[in-house]
């Protein structure tokens, strides 16, 4: 069973499970509804869809040090094969995951000591949105060799006026990697201004 933690928490993930190097990382969302009701859905109230994206960044001793380290909707896969988007979803709608990344422990390069999850709203400003119009947003880790969920991570906390999110974080400790919920909203707006933040 998925061990739910609360923002702050962290967790081992690969401690007394030797055979754990496939990951997938899920993460989910929902826009709230806007203009509710039936009318709202008969008409089409609400704008434009929120577009959330998923992202990592690669960090070499806790900075983020090279463009090929980011893996987003425009650049898919590290080239050292260790992190892969599986590609972008426009709305969030529907259930379970919305955007998907698989990390390889074993091939993230030694001098990679974490992997940093966020999420933006693409075009932001002009649309006027932010996280405040989110809700049941989530980050998971499952175990790809046995399609079991390890850790579930709900992201409650209000976000309203916040634009990027950093979702979690899997670091490594030793010889073995751990998993923090993050949970931290900020107010950047493109994905280079949250990519600051590590330089």
């Amino acid at each position: 069973m998925a061990i739910s933690l609360e923002k702050g928490q962290r967790i081992d993930l690969t401690k007394g499970k030797a055979g754990l190097s496939k990951l997938l990382i899920g993460l989910g969302w929902d826009p709230v509804s806007a203009g509710g009701g039936f009318l709202g859905k008969l008409f089409g109230g609400g704008g434009a869809n929120i577009d959330c994206d998923a992202s990592v960044l690669m960090l070499d001793n806790d900075k983020f040090t090279e463009k090929k380290n980011l893996i987003y909707f425009g650049h898919l896969k590290s080239s050292c094969g260790s992190v892969k988007h599986t590609g972008d979803n426009l709305t969030g709608d529907g259930e379970g995951d919305d955007e998907q990344i698989l990390v390889d422990l074993t091939k993230v390069p030694s001098h990679i000591n974490k992997l940093v999850f966020v999420v933006n709203i693409y075009d932001c400003v002009r649309r006027k949105q932010d996280f405040g119009m989110i809700q049941n947003a989530f980050i998971r880790v499952v175990d790809q060799s046995k399609n079991e969920e390890l850790v579930k991570y709900n992201l409650k906390e209000n976000y309203s006026g916040k634009t990027s999110l950093i979702a979690a974080e899997i670091y490594r400790q030793g010889s073995e990697w751990k998993f923090a919920a993050v949970g931290e909203g900020t107010n950047d707006t493109r994905l280079e201004e949250l990519i600051r933040r590590y330089a």
